[in-house]
């Protein structure tokens, strides 16, 4: 269904996305912001189950900054090298190539972001820095730190309530400074929504997914 193109950031930095669309004329725009495993099957199928739904989808390829072509599994080996290229690579440049991705779908109509781990995390800052129609953010562990950030747009959080890697306590902690902020917690761990992870909860991330779909709806048609 996809196809990979080529979008420029603000600096001049390109980079590569994968971009899947409906059938017919879009009823808006989504950028599906990644893992720390790149833009893998998963973020790709993410980006083909919104198509389906209507959506013009597009996934940039964030680590393509400090290394091209990351497509890592799930193993403990890739997950360490994936949290490293994250480290590496800061916050500030993968928000410049969000926004890029943002711009890219002006033509869809109005344009949302989802976001999973990593990618949950930038969805937040996409939310407070780069006002797109809505956002979605799925299991970022360090929403906290930006947690008094004010975002511009409507905003779902989804957390694992067994999450090893984010405490109840700071999902409390940004229910408390977010109070217009709508959070979801479920009775699963880390990566619930993601059927190529050990964690996948295909009930709860069913559920997710419905409610997502709902937002979306919701605000951007």
């Amino acid at each position: 269904m996809g196809e990979t193109i080529r979008l420029t950031a603000q600096d001049g930095h390109v980079l590569p996305a994968y971009r899947a669309e409906p059938k017919g004329k879009p009823q808006g725009g989504i950028v599906v912001i990644q893992e720390i495993f790149g833009v893998n099957a998963h973020i790709r199928g993410i980006a083909d189950r919104l198509a389906r739904e209507g959506y013009a989808a597009l996934a940039p390829a964030l680590f393509e900054r400090i290394e091209r072509q990351v497509e890592l599994s799930y193993t403990e080996e890739d997950t360490g090298r994936g949290r490293e290229l994250r480290t590496g690579l800061g916050w500030d440049k993968p928000v410049a190539d969000v926004a890029a991705a943002i711009a890219a779908l002006g033509a869809a109509g109005r344009v949302g972001v989802v976001g999973f781990c990593w990618g949950g995390s930038l969805g937040w800052l996409a939310a407070t820095r780069l006002g797109p129609a809505s956002a979605v953010c799925y299991y970022g562990a360090q929403i906290v730190e930006f947690k008094d950030e004010t975002p511009g747009c409507p905003v779902l959080m989804h957390f694992g309530a067994q999450d090893p890697l984010i405490a109840v306590e700071d999902v409390e902690t940004i229910r408390a400074a977010q109070p217009a902020v709508t959070i979801h917690t479920y009775a699963a761990g880390h990566g619930f929504n993601c059927d190529m992870r050990e964690d996948f909860e295909p009930e709860c991330a069913a559920l997710a997914w419905e409610r997502t779909l709902a937002h979306f709806s919701t605000h951007l048609g």
